[in-house]
């Protein structure tokens, strides 16, 4: 017992506590030890670098076109070949991306945004704020997305085309699952005792939901953002490749697929749509493996 003690004394000084890590850092520990997310975001990084200096990047003029240069397979001076306008491909790719990208992360951005608005009150308040909320909800719900963009298309062709215009239009209609996931989530959460002593001290709901309860929800519309843009991404190549989606005269992944529609390209000239195709294809694929990340690194049941 003696030298027990004596080793205790000893060590005592020496011994240091160890410092218990936040949530936010053990999520970051834990998303940084998967690979998979990690050179996902990676990919996404340079995808995203790509497309922000692409004016910089690519000197040619992607409108040009010259019949001189039609459906040349790559080359050194053209490293994924040219269209059926001369166009050169690799150039078109990037700036495909510069779209694609920018309506993926914009159509995100006010889908979560206004559904985390519109969930948040609903959850929050309840009663009758809640049926006025939720119905409203049901009814942009109800609409059928690439229909309601054909038909809108279609009447006022000319009048309304343009990549902002479809921003607007598809994230007009596609907040209603986010909202009814934080509604479902906000829920869940006031009624826990931190949100009854908030009330009880006379916070008012303005803070009780943006300090106390969106904190806890901002994990699910996190990785509600990241499949999101996805699906957004997807969405624009779909309604482009079938011309209704933007315009011709814009360069996107969608509008550089539409090639495919020939038999002759789809069969012979398969670096027109090949290089689009596998840029959506990574693209959507290093998405879902980050928000699986997120959702992994988020999760406090999941293995540490």
């Amino acid at each position: 017992m003696e030298i027990i003690t004596k080793k205790n004394i000893q060590q005592g000084p020496n011994v240091k506590s160890k410092k218990s890590l936040s949530p936010w850092a053990i999520a970051r520990k834990k998303f940084f030890k998967n690979k998979l997310a990690i050179i996902s975001l990676v990919f996404m990084i340079i995808m995203t670098s790509l497309a922000v200096l692409a004016p910089y990047i690519i000197k040619v003029d992607i409108a040009r076109i010259d019949y001189m240069a039609m459906n040349l397979p790559p080359s050194i001076e053209h490293w994924f070949g040219t269209d059926t306008n001369g166009r050169d491909v690799f150039a078109r790719t990037i700036y495909g991306g510069r779209t694609s990208l920018l309506i993926g992360v914009a159509c995100t951005l006010l889908v979560v945004s206004f559904g985390t608005i519109i969930g948040s009150l609903a959850g929050y308040y309840g009663g009758g704020v809640d049926q006025v909320l939720m119905r409203f909800t049901d009814f942009v719900l109800n609409f059928p997305l690439i229909v309601f963009v054909v038909v809108l298309n279609t009447i006022f062709i000319g009048e309304i085309s343009g990549v902002w215009t479809l921003i607007l239009v598809v994230s007009a209609l596609s907040w209603g699952s986010t909202a009814r996931l934080v509604r479902s989530k906000i829920l869940a959460e006031k009624e826990n005792e931190y949100v009854l002593a908030a009330v009880s001290i006379g916070c008012s709901p303005l803070k009780i939901i943006v300090k106390h309860l969106m904190p806890n929800v901002f994990s699910t519309v996190v990785v509600q953002a990241s499949l999101l843009m996805a699906i957004m991404i997807v969405f624009e190549s779909s309604i482009s490749f079938i011309g209704f989606g933007v315009p011709a005269d814009t360069p996107s992944w969608g509008n550089m697929l539409t090639e495919a529609r020939q038999s002759d390209v789809l069969q012979n000239k398969v670096w027109m749509w090949v290089p689009p195709g596998l840029a959506v294809t990574f693209t959507i694929l290093a998405i879902n493996f980050i928000g699986e990340g997120l959702k992994d690194a988020l999760n406090p049941k999941s293995s540490r």
